[in-house]
């Protein structure tokens, strides 16, 4: 079943099952932060990388290779200006305008420090969760 197709089935209250396929995860983007997290990164990187191709990586100021390892790693990278005080909350909020403005259309967000990683099939099922429940928020 398709994910608009099971979503009208959800919208219409009945059950669905199984996990998301690779094509229904098209909609999903993830922003990633961090600050020198070197091989941190990478692992991150790595756990977020089969679940969708959208993702930005926001460097708050790293003097390591983590920017060049990002990009090579086929991440889209938004660095902070230096001027302006770095927060968490500051970096996720910029991944996420970047992320949107490329890709408008993502029903999802995952947010993820660059020091931790996604369990395998965490966001498929996270998707098919929501998509389940319509009427929740995270």
């Amino acid at each position: 079943m398709t994910f608009w197709g099971r979503f009208a089935k959800v919208l219409q209250g009945g059950a669905v099952s199984g996990v998301a396929s690779a094509s229904e995860l098209s909609n999903i983007g993830i922003v990633v932060i961090g600050r020198n997290e070197g091989d941190r990164l990478k692992r991150c990187l790595e756990s977020v990388g089969a679940a969708t191709r959208r993702i930005i990586y926001v460097d708050s100021g790293s003097t390591d290779d983590s920017v060049r390892m990002a990009r090579e790693m086929g991440a889209d990278v938004l660095e902070l200006d230096m001027r302006v005080p770095f927060t968490a909350a500051r970096a996720r909020n910029e991944g996420y305008g970047r992320l949107r403005a490329a890709a408008a259309d993502l029903a999802y967000v995952q947010f993820v420090d660059g020091d931790c990683e996604i369990v395998a099939g965490w966001i498929e099922r996270a998707a098919e969760w929501l998509d389940q429940h319509p009427g929740v928020a995270v």
